[in-house]
């Protein structure tokens, strides 16, 4: 059960590679595009195993042409959105939301700090290219594996200069992010978007610093965990079901599919509104999701159904929260 959203045609106009890996789509919308703010995502329909679904991908920079811009990482271990957009061809036909903001960018702060790992650029860029525009302080820490995965990096580099920091993994190149965050002004604020590991990086480091937990704003992968997806059993005793979650299929999806009502809205591991209490485990949780703390997750007493999965063996939950 979702929150309603308003849906439009569409046309994918062009498409390019802006890496190996890495797809940029424009797209034509019925009603030309308004300027979205930074941090907007646009949900797309995708067909996944005959299924309909959607996927969120955030907006590159504005629309001031009248089109949408999204840039798709095709990922191996994804659950088939990215597989399913890189087979579409100039002149496809679309059915995508309006824009949505989840991420919104403060315009007002003294200083910014932002950091991007791998295709977490994508709403990252929209921002650096707003707070620029503005005249803005800021910094902005970019990380990749490879460096031919530095999507938008030369872009960003002529409009930036030498604001913008890349760190390349197999060149042994790492972001001092302690030093980035003592750098930034005391009411500074911090945008950070990138796989989980990342993403607890800095929020472990920004809250043993004492600073404002509402001065650091993030988005994350709702893909991104610590173990290979696989498939594995989800069994509700209270309602008398079993649930199969395929490898490329979140949990939410395939509870959905078997009749189970949840509540669910950002469906990226970040609000917490799909959680389910966790009854047994046979394997172990992988925790995906960025709602959770470190210990909660250790402890393991609930999971995001929409992002986080069992490895190793099935698992027992419950859907009535218990208060």
């Amino acid at each position: 059960m979702r929150f309603a959203i308003d849906w439009q045609d569409a046309r994918l106009r062009a498409v390019r590679d802006l890496a190996p890996d890495i797809r940029l789509f424009e797209i034509e919308p019925t009603t030309p595009a308004k300027t979205p703010a930074p941090g907007s995502h646009i949900s797309v329909t995708v067909v996944i195993d005959g299924r309909t679904d959607t996927r969120c991908y955030s907006l590159i920079a504005d629309a001031a042409d009248g089109l949408y811009r999204i840039a798709v990482k095709r990922l191996p271990e994804s659950r088939g959105g990215s597989a399913y957009m890189w087979t579409l061809e100039t002149g496809a036909r679309l059915r995508i939301s309006e824009p949505q903001n989840l991420f919104e960018l403060a315009l007002d702060r003294p200083d910014y700090l932002l950091i991007a790992g791998g295709i977490g650029i994508t709403p990252i860029h929209g921002m650096a290219t707003a707070l620029a525009a503005l005249g803005a302080r800021l910094r902005l820490l970019y990380a990749c594996r490879r460096r031919s995965e530095l999507a938008f990096a030369d872009e960003l580099r002529a409009r930036l200069g030498d604001r913008l920091e890349t760190f390349i993994d197999e060149e042994g190149q790492r972001m001092d992010l302690a030093a980035a965050i003592d750098a930034l002004a005391p009411d500074g604020e911090l945008y950070l978007c990138g796989p989980i590991g990342l993403m607890e990086a800095v929020r472990r480091l920004w809250r043993e610093r004492g600073r404002p937990i509402e001065r650091l704003r993030f988005e994350s992968f709702g893909n991104s965990g610590r173990h290979a997806p696989e498939a594995f059993t989800v069994s509700i005793p209270r309602l008398g079901k079993t649930v199969t979650v395929a490898e490329n299929r979140s949990m939410l999806d395939a509870l959905e599919a078997a009749g189970v009502e949840l509540l669910s809205d950002c469906r990226r591991g970040e609000c917490g509104l799909c959680a389910v209490d966790i009854l047994a485990v046979d394997g172990e949780v992988d925790h995906r999701d960025v709602f959770f703390s470190e210990s909660q997750k250790a402890e393991s007493h609930r999971m995001c159904a929409c992002v986080s999965r069992a490895v190793g063996g099935g698992i027992t939950i419950d859907t009535a929260r218990r208060d």
